[in-house]
């Protein structure tokens, strides 16, 4: 149940691959990163939100978020940054990169993939890479686009910076990405799109040992409700029956809780009430029919539960900014 209710939402965001990097360092490195927003703007024009992923091919280092302690990576290590924060990945801990150029990400690219990055004496250098054997740290460094809106609870109930070390990665996703670099960097024929899905992949299969890091009691967010006994049983039922006309009472019935303890839990777990959160669902679902299909806006809101066109058109506007005619415009115009 739990891995349906993951892959749910990971289907419905619109999750696709962007771009890539194959890094080489000296000694003395520092790569700092820029938040989502301007990553973006230079990466993917028109993408609600980036999460940017490193894997250490060779070497060692230290990567950091503001705000919390710097994390020590080796060799076959992933470091995943999900919510889109700033970030840096430097030989020691406390080092800052000098600025420069930083358009080189917008103008570069279109070029062919993996994008070859080379940081010599402190300096950045696209375009470049260092002899594999004179490199101090090898990555591979990939960026995945996703959509926050309309309804997207998967992306703040991860940590800001997630570790994975070579023994817990899983022991196809290092490999295959390894390969699908080689193979990208050797120009085959397909690469480049086996290279966007293993990306996909790889975020997955960071969410999915995340979620069963979690411990069963205790804790908040939408994971942590996953693996809460009742309330991971609740979502299920919204998931399975969306269009159903659910209510409290009958939700609560479904899963042993009062009307009064359903809502309390749901909204400590989840941070909102449950029919809130099924209007948020249905919403989404009805952002991937628009995308994908020819429903009618009043087909939409009809299964949504929506007394008219007008009022669907309304919330969708206000839950993604605009309404479902342009929303099926620019999504059809990325396919």
């Amino acid at each position: 149940m739990i891995h349906d209710l993951l892959s749910d939402v990971l289907r419905s965001v619109h999750m696709r691959g962007a771009l890539f990097y194959y890094v080489s360092c000296d000694a003395n490195w520092v790569a700092e990163t820029p938040p989502s927003p301007k990553l973006a703007s230079a990466l993917s024009p028109g993408a609600e939100h980036m999460i940017a992923y490193h894997m250490i091919l060779k070497g060692a280092g230290w990567c950091a978020v503001d705000g919390m302690a710097p994390k020590r990576f080796v060799a076959g290590d992933v470091v995943m940054f999900p919510r889109g924060d700033a970030h840096l990945l430097a030989s020691a801990p406390g080092m800052r990169a000098a600025g420069g150029d930083q358009t080189w990400r917008a103008t570069m690219r279109d070029h062919p993939k993996p994008i070859l990055v080379a940081f010599h004496d402190g300096v950045c250098e696209p375009g470049k890479a260092l002899p594999a054997d004179d490199a101090s740290v090898l990555l591979v460094c990939g960026f995945i686009s996703c959509d926050l809106r309309p309804f997207n609870p998967l992306i703040s109930a991860l940590p800001p910076l997630l570790h994975l070390p070579s023994t817990g990665v899983g022991a196809w996703v290092a490999p295959m990405l390894s390969q699908a670099v080689a193979e990208s960097r050797e120009r085959r024929a397909g690469s480049a799109a086996v290279l966007e899905r293993v990306s996909e992949m790889v975020f997955v299969d960071a969410a999915r040992r995340h979620l069963e890091s979690l411990p069963e009691e205790g804790g908040s967010g939408w994971l942590a409700a996953l693996r809460d006994r009742q309330i991971g049983r609740a979502i299920a039922r919204l998931h399975e029956r969306p269009t159903h006309p659910w209510t409290v009472d009958e939700l609560g019935h479904e899963i042993g809780l009062s009307r009064s303890a359903l809502h309390e839990r749901f909204m400590a777990l989840v941070g909102m009430p449950p029919m809130q959160y099924l209007a948020s669902w249905r919403m989404q679902l009805g952002a991937n029919r628009l995308a994908s299909g020819d429903q009618t806006v009043a087909t939409i809101a009809q299964e949504g539960g929506y007394d008219s066109e007008a009022a669907v058109s309304r919330a969708f506007k206000r839950m993604t900014g605009q309404p479902p005619a342009a929303w099926r415009r620019h999504r059809r115009a990325e396919r």
